[in-house]
This record gives C-alpha cells, sequence and structure tokens, in this order.
C-alpha cells in the first residue's frame, strides 16, 4: 500500500509543469519503465495533474524480466486509474537491437519512435519523460570528456518541440530524492541491470559521481542549464546576423559579410549556409549543418584564401565576401 506523496515535492513538481506547459496543458503521455525514476515521475504527476496522465511502458524484448515489469507497471497504474500501455519493439528490430552495437543508443531511439506514436494515437500533445539532475550531470561530464561543443554541453533540454513535445520535469531534482521519494511512499520499484552494466560508459559516470562529494548533480546540471541559455543566445545572434551580413545572392549561391566577427559566429553562419545549399543539392530540407574537425578545416582553408569543398557546398572568399556555391558534381572515372 502507497502513501500520499509529499506535499513539498508535490508543489515543486507541479511549479516545474507549469514553467514548462503552463496552467491549461491537457493530457499528457508518461514514459513509465518501472524504475524509481518514471514511478515517481507518475506518481507525482498523478498528484499534480490528477485525471490528465496516461502512462505507456515500451518492452524493448532484450530482457525476460521486461513482460513482468510492464504487468507491474500496468498493476501500479490501475491503482491509480491512469490509463496505461504496453507498447513492444517488433521482433526482428528487437533481433537487430541485440546484434548490432551502440544497443543503449538504438534502443533508446525505438522507445522515442514508439512512445511518439502512442502519444499522436491518443492525442496527447506532451510526453513527460524522467531525466533528472543526476542524469543531466552524467551527460554534461561524459560530453565535457569528449570534447564536446557548447551545444553539446547544454545537456538535454526541459522542453523539446514536436509531436508530441517532450518535457522533462524532473531536472531540478536528484536521483537521491526520487529514490527517497519512492521509498517514502512505498513504492517499490523495478531494477535495471542495465544501469550497473560496466560496458557502458554512463555507468563509469554514474559511479564517478556517486563516489565524488564535489560533483554535485544539481550544481551540474545547473551549469548545463547557463550553457543551455548561452547556446541560445548564439543561435538568435547568428539569425540576426546571417540576415544583416547577406549581401548577394543567386538561385543556387550565397554571399556573406563575415569580416570582423568571433569566431564562434562565423562557425555557425559559414554551417548554416553550407546546410542551406546542401538542402538545395540535395533536395533535403532536414540537412544537419556540419560541425567539428571538417568544418574548422573549411574554415580555416577559405580565411586563408583558398577554395574549399564540404558536402555539396563549395566555398571562396572574395574580400570580406564568403560566397557558399553548390559544388560542381564530381566526375566519375
Amino acid at each position: 500500500m502507497t502513501t500520499a506523496p509529499d506535499p513539498m515535492l508535490v508543489e515543486r513538481f507541479r511549479a516545474a509543469m507549469r514553467r514548462l506547459v503552463g496552467s491549461d496543458h491537457g493530457p499528457i503521455g508518461i514514459a513509465v519503465s518501472g524504475g524509481a525514476d518514471s514511478l515517481a515521475l507518475l506518481f507525482l504527476a498523478h498528484a499534480a495533474c490528477p485525471g490528465q496522465i496516461h502512462a505507456a511502458t515500451v518492452d524493448h524484448g532484450l530482457r525476460a524480466e521486461a513482460q513482468a515489469e510492464a504487468r507491474f507497471v500496468a498493476s501500479v497504474c490501475e491503482g491509480l486509474s491512469v490509463p496505461h500501455a504496453t507498447l513492444t519493439i517488433p521482433a526482428a528490430a528487437a533481433d537487430r537491437l541485440r546484434a548490432g552495437g551502440n544497443l543503449q543508443a538504438t534502443a533508446r531511439a525505438w522507445r522515442f519512435r514508439l512512445l511518439c506514436a502512442w502519444c499522436r494515437d491518443n492525442g496527447l500533445a506532451w510526453l513527460a519523460t524522467a531525466h533528472h539532475a543526476d542524469d543531466q550531470a552524467e551527460t554534461l561530464l561524459m560530453r565535457l570528456a569528449r570534447g564536446a561543443g557548447l551545444a553539446g554541453l547544454s545537456g538535454v533540454r526541459a522542453r523539446r518541440e514536436g509531436s508530441p513535445a517532450i518535457i522533462r520535469p524532473l531536472l531540478g531534482f536528484t536521483k537521491a530524492e526520487l529514490v527517497g521519494f519512492c521509498a517514502a511512499a512505498g513504492i517499490t520499484p523495478v531494477a535495471d541491470p542495465s544501469n550497473e552494466d560496466p560496458r557502458f560508459d554512463r555507468t563509469h559516470v554514474r559511479i564517478l559521481l556517486g563516489s565524488t562529494q564535489w560533483l554535485d548533480p544539481l550544481r551540474l546540471a545547473a551549469a548545463a542549464h547557463h550553457l543551455a541559455e548561452s547556446e541560445v543566445a548564439l543561435a538568435w545572434a547568428a539569425d540576426r546576423l546571417m540576415e544583416e551580413r547577406r549581401r548577394a545572392d543567386t538561385e543556387s549561391a550565397f554571399g556573406y559579410d563575415l569580416s570582423g566577427l568571433p569566431a564562434e559566429l562565423l562557425r555557425r553562419i559559414a554551417a548554416r549556409a553550407i546546410a542551406h545549399v546542401d538542402a538545395i543539392a540535395t533536395l533535403d530540407p532536414n540537412r544537419p549543418p556540419p560541425r567539428g574537425p571538417e568544418l574548422q578545416r573549411l574554415i580555416e582553408t577559405v580565411a586563408s584564401g583558398q577554395a574549399a569543398t564540404l558536402g555539396h557546398t563549395r566555398v571562396h572568399r572574395r574580400g570580406d565576401l564568403w560566397i557558399f556555391a553548390a559544388a560542381p558534381p564530381r566526375r566519375s572515372h
């Protein structure tokens, strides 16, 4: 038998939801695996948004215990009068998951694909996940170790637009708070052995975070939030500079005066211009901007006065003007 959730935690959660979706938000989908984090999310959402919660559990078909865990979540939801669905990955896809590399990333992609389809089928404009401050801190540390830029160090967003929009109302809560919430409420979560699997980088970062007192998850999560705000500001500035610095264009070539710009803004404008030309050349409007060493090498080459090609775009300088044009087709041998 469970006890009523801590009113202070419920109010914190309610305030987080107001910041993310306002007060008149309509029904919300909740991703619930049965672990402490997602069960805390379920109970807090049920207390803060009564009658507006729908839950779903994804069975990846990777562990024998998964079906029993989904039934456990279904029984918890039944006790709360929360509609619940179990979503399953097709058997052929589960086989590919087992055989392929990067298991966690591929499983996560399938999970979101199924959850988003479930939300759309049920008219749910929001999908809430149980990412918390420790998750954010782990992501920040992992990306720092990989030399990520500002966008990567911004961590996971509290809200990501889409159909449905993804919201993460627990980013201001620590793992310890969520585990303590479950214990105090008499909730017994399931244990996911993958959280302790030494094959995954995140497991080692989690151990480091838990054993190092001066690495405070809330402060690291706050740092990621500040970096995210800086990322938004730079993206805003780059958008406006692209309009202000645009000098000449044709159907397939675009010119920008990039003189005197800080390196980061020059890099962002160049990346967006290349993505735009590539999108025209490939008829793919969703082409992501280039980044990393290839982009940096192109910028250094063009800054030195030489032309360079990246993807389907050829870039050269004419004084202060950087010209981004469709690259000539490669000659076949």
